[in-house]
């Protein structure tokens, strides 16, 4: 998708659509109260065009509500859709990012090709910050997940241009603008990438584009396999991989910025399971198809590693992703088998589905040999986090406050919900084994936490931060700023984490 942005007059803008954003101002919360949605424009021949649509009640300016117009009077747009916020009190910067996403998604199935995107003009949200969120949410909003369908028809829109007033500062809104394309962008491959299917992104396959792209971005990779994961002692991360024909991938990207030679060396570790079947402890059949997203947590660390070469923060960052297959073949390991981690930690396996945390131990321990100073790692690693937060948070985990308040106010720029798990002793326990140091599961309760306290073994005193995104790296349905399928959660949230320092 072409981006631009423009600093000219609404009204004088030729094109196929123009969206306007509206907030609803009524402050009186009586039961008699009715809506009073405004334009968030100063354009007074766009509020002439809409003035008649706005009194007659019949747009309210709920959030991502739409209401199109045909020949706007006075305008040389030959429509005008206006798109919601909310209550005006309660507007953000993040709901300029989802009325984008809402905007390119009107405008996608009805043949334009071009949208005109005017950003709100109110006090309450910053213009530099609205242009970075209106790119990204343009690029959400442009993704489908249909790559496949033989009679399916680009209707992405292919032309976006962001609009600030004529006043705005002009540099500054640039800036931001240029970085959230990168950022949209990034998301997006990460998305892409989560969206092949199994037979498509093998673990090699995975390696191998995760070495295009970082050939196309600047970072130094390396890609390896089998023998480097014997050399390095990976008992862990071989174990998971014994049972498929598809030899792992184990692939690791450094972003080393110029004059940057010491400080901080923060470490991405993500999970990589290109398909889980859950080993010998077999999944259900119903929506094991989805099981090709398991590997959204590493996928998610490659768009922020993409991200973070495009924008060039000043500190050094290493990103380690444990790609494998996790199948029921007669080589495969058994529930009671114990394994020998990287770090020397043995490990009982309690259940082959709990995988995920195995290949990213050896990953921690992988980073941390290579000189990471904090760590942060992504997985869709339990149902649990899904049971205990529904599908409106992922969950986070961390062993240093410090650290996780970095993380925490990071969500303010990136939009995303996280919500902070805890961690403790007595969890601990409950992943200690009778026939070696620790077992991979912790029984039926607080599971996400159980599965956090394994990880964090392996994460020892290193500064470190686990984000459990499996309950929201899906969509299982569409949203109006978002399609259905996979979601890119997490790139915006490492990213401004990574940038933090």
């Amino acid at each position: 998708m072409r981006t631009e942005l423009s600093f000219a007059p609404l009204a004088r803008i030729e094109t196929e659509l123009l969206a306007v954003l509206a907030a609803d101002t009524q402050t009186d919360k009586g039961p008699d109260a009715k809506p009073a949605p405004a334009l968030l424009t100063a354009d007074e021949a766009v509020k002439a065009a809409a003035a008649a649509v706005l009194a007659s009640g019949e747009f309210k300016a709920g959030a991502n509500e739409t209401v199109l117009i045909h020949a706007p009077t006075g305008l040389k747009a030959k429509r005008l859709l206006l798109v919601g916020l909310g209550k005006e009190a309660k507007a953000t910067v993040h709901g300029v990012r989802a009325a984008a996403g809402t905007a390119v998604r009107y405008t996608k199935p009805r043949g334009i090709r071009k949208l005109v995107f005017a950003l709100p003009e109110s006090e309450a949200i910053s213009l530099p910050a609205s242009a970075r969120a209106a790119a990204e949410g343009a690029f959400v909003g442009n993704f489908d997940a249909d790559t496949y369908r033989s009679d399916r028809k680009d209707v992405s829109v292919q032309s976006f241009t962001a609009v600030a007033p004529a006043g705005a500062e002009k540099a500054a809104v640039e800036a931001a603008f240029a970085e959230g394309v990168i950022v949209g962008e990034s998301q997006n491959f990460t998305r892409a990438l989560v969206n092949e299917p199994g037979n498509v992104l093998t673990p090699t396959e995975f390696g191998k584009r995760a070495a295009a792209m970082a050939e196309g971005v600047g970072l130094k990779w390396e890609v390896h396999s089998t023998e480097k994961l014997r050399e390095l002692k990976m008992g862990a991360f071989l174990s998971v991989a014994q049972g498929s024909e598809e030899p792992p991938a184990l692939i690791v990207l450094r972003y080393e910025p110029a004059g940057v030679a010491d400080g901080p060396l923060i470490g991405l570790v993500g999970k990589g399971i290109t398909f889980d079947t859950g080993g010998i402890s077999i999944k259900p059949a119903d929506n094991m198809e989805k099981m090709k997203y398991d590997m959204a947590g590493g996928a998610a660390m490659l768009g922020a590693m993409r991200a973070i070469a495009l924008l060039k923060p000043k500190v050094r960052v290493l990103c380690v992703v444990c790609a494998s297959e996790n199948m029921p073949d007669g080589k495969a390991q058994k529930p009671g088998d114990v394994q020998t981690a990287m770090s020397g930690k043995t490990i009982e396996i309690i259940n082959t589905d709990a995988e995920g945390r195995l290949v990213l131990a050896d990953g921690l321990a992988y980073a941390k040999q290579l000189g990471a100073t904090h760590l942060i790692d992504a997985a869709t690693l339990t149902g649990a986090v899904g049971v205990a937060l529904g599908k409106i948070n992922a969950g986070s985990f961390s062993n240093d406050d410090a650290t996780y308040d970095k993380f925490s106010a990071s969500l303010a720029t990136s939009g995303e919900a996280f919500w902070r798990l805890p961690l403790g002793e007595e969890y601990a326990e409950l992943i200690k084994s009778d026939i070696a140091d620790i077992k991979n599961t912790g029984g039926r309760y607080g599971g996400a936490i159980t599965a956090a306290e394994f990880l964090k073994v392996f994460a020892e005193d290193t500064p470190w931060i686990h984000l459990d995104i499996a309950g929201l790296a899906w969509n299982d349905d569409n949203k109006p700023w978002i399609a259905k399928g996979p979601t890119g959660v997490a790139v915006r949230s490492i990213l401004e984490w990574v940038r933090s320092y």
